[in-house]
């Protein structure tokens, strides 16, 4: 009933107003904590009116004195953050957790009817590219807002791609609105924004170490009006498919800093000389479309200098702009596995029986694993909604040190839970009977993509100890 409901948001209130959090956290925390209990209680628990129970969620926040979530963000003109959620939850419930095990045993390419009749429901429902600005079609998110959005969606493999909030369009959507001229944003952004067209991002060299991205091969040349790209990239993800590619590229190599010597240039894959050489085997799955990882060749490949991206030489720049805002989609879409991992082992344990009436949730083990993964991934999303939050109020630059430290840690909770999540399932774990098993062999990734857990540990240490006098 109601009263359950209330009660339970009652107690998450006193809960964070005892912690000391602030109070847009603590109303972020309510909203979340609300839209959770609706999904897991009982239908029986259900009956009053959905308006009722939001209205009361967002009035057991506001007892603390703050005032509406952001008086620019979408949640002051439109739905009510809380309402957004849960229509999310509610259309994943039933329209997307069906196709997982078409996902899981098919192509991609092989789904796209399916998903594009669900992109088109999404867009009927006013939910499309949540994390844009309303003047672009979005729904006018602030990061912090759109955090939780992305934790929603991260609770199936294909929820991103459904709203067109999916990697790597999402980070090249938002840099092609901050440095795209008038032209590239007719040419490109509008199609990508309208889900017309995929886009991929060409950074990682095989040569070359990801974690020092300054250092590159690919070179672009001038040649009358153009630029002409030579080199070798892999991991360019979702390449298959894509009708475009924004390349990491150096153009100035005789810049005296490291840091200003590549450019970000758009390059058509239908151009001569844009050759994808393989979708690359990641943990025995090749993938494909959307769900690839490609090697890709550039060899003379010729565009025009007219597709350059923001500045020439603010490449390394404009990707540092890209994964400030990005790794708190990822973390967040983390936590969203986190959840539903939890949610299965927890639904798992408390069915499966190991001896006739004695049930695998009575072992000590199981339990310590459901409460460690229960506290870990409470404080991941704090974490991780702080940083967001401050990063609303500063920008990403600022909030260096707490963008390395979510990386980081989030990555290893996700970790974590899903190990244990598996071994609660015992042989069930490891087949596509469940999420798991895809999620254990692409999200291991997440410890290297980005930034390795060891540069990102680096930066932290090195950000404290400047504090107590130590410059390394």
């Amino acid at each position: 009933m109601f009263p359950i409901r209330l009660i339970r948001l009652a107690e998450t209130l006193a809960e964070a107003y005892a912690s000391g959090l602030s109070p847009f956290i603590m109303r972020i925390i309510c909203i979340a904590k609300a839209v959770h209990i609706s999904a897991v209680l009982p239908e029986t628990d259900c009956t009053q009116n959905e308006a009722m129970f939001h209205c009361a969620a967002k009035a057991s926040c506001r007892v603390v004195g703050e005032p509406n979530i952001g008086t620019t963000s979408m949640t002051d003109s439109r739905d009510d953050l809380a309402v957004v959620l849960s229509r999310i939850k509610a259309f994943l419930r039933a329209e997307v957790y069906p196709l997982e095990q078409d996902f899981l045993r098919l192509p991609f390419r092989d789904l796209l009817p399916a998903l594009n009749e669900k992109r088109q429901q999404v867009k009927a429902l006013g939910l499309w590219t949540p994390h844009l600005p309303q003047e672009y079609g979005g729904l006018g998110l602030k990061l912090s807002e759109f955090a939780l959005v992305s934790e929603e969606l991260g609770r199936t493999p294909i929820g991103h791609y459904l709203f067109n909030c999916q990697a790597p369009d999402i980070g090249n959507t938002e840099i092609l609105i901050a440095h795209a001229s008038a032209e590239q944003k007719e040419r490109y952004l509008l199609p990508l924004i309208r889900g017309e067209v995929r886009s991929c991002f060409s950074m990682t060299e095989p040569e070359h170490p990801g974690s020092n991205p300054t250092w590159m091969s690919t070179s672009a040349v001038k040649e009358s009006d153009d630029y002409v790209i030579n080199g070798h990239k892999w991991f360019t993800s979702s390449a298959e498919g894509a009708s475009f590619a924004i390349v990491m590229a150096i153009t100035n190599p005789e810049a005296p800093s490291a840091h200003k010597r590549a450019s970000q240039i758009i390059v058509p894959t239908a151009t001569p000389g844009f050759h994808i050489v393989r979708n690359i085997n990641v943990m025995g799955d090749q993938g494909s479309d959307y769900a690839s990882h490609a090697e890709v060749r550039y060899e003379n490949c010729r565009v025009p200098q007219s597709n350059l991206l923001g500045q020439e030489g603010a490449g390394f720049l404009i990707a540092q702009e890209r994964l400030g805002p990005g790794r708190i989609h990822h973390c967040m879409r983390w936590i969203g596995i986190c959840e539903r991992a939890f949610d299965l082992m927890c639904d798992y344990a408390a069915r499966r029986e190991i001896a006739p009436g004695v049930l695998l949730g009575s072992r000590q083990n199981i339990q310590e694993w459901i409460a460690e993964s229960h506290a870990e991934i409470s404080a991941a999303r704090l974490l991780v909604l702080q940083t967001a939050e401050e990063i609303d109020r500063q920008g990403a630059a600022p909030v260096r040190e707490g963008i390395s430290l979510i990386k980081f840690f989030v990555a290893g909770i996700l970790q974590k839970v899903l190990d244990h999540a598996i071994q609660v399932h015992g042989a069930l774990g490891l087949t596509n009977a469940t999420p798991l098993s895809y999620w254990y062999r692409h999200e291991r990734a997440a410890r290297i993509y980005d930034g390795p857990d060891e540069v990102h540990k680096a930066l932290v240490a090195r950000s404290v100890l400047r504090r107590y006098g130590l410059e390394l």
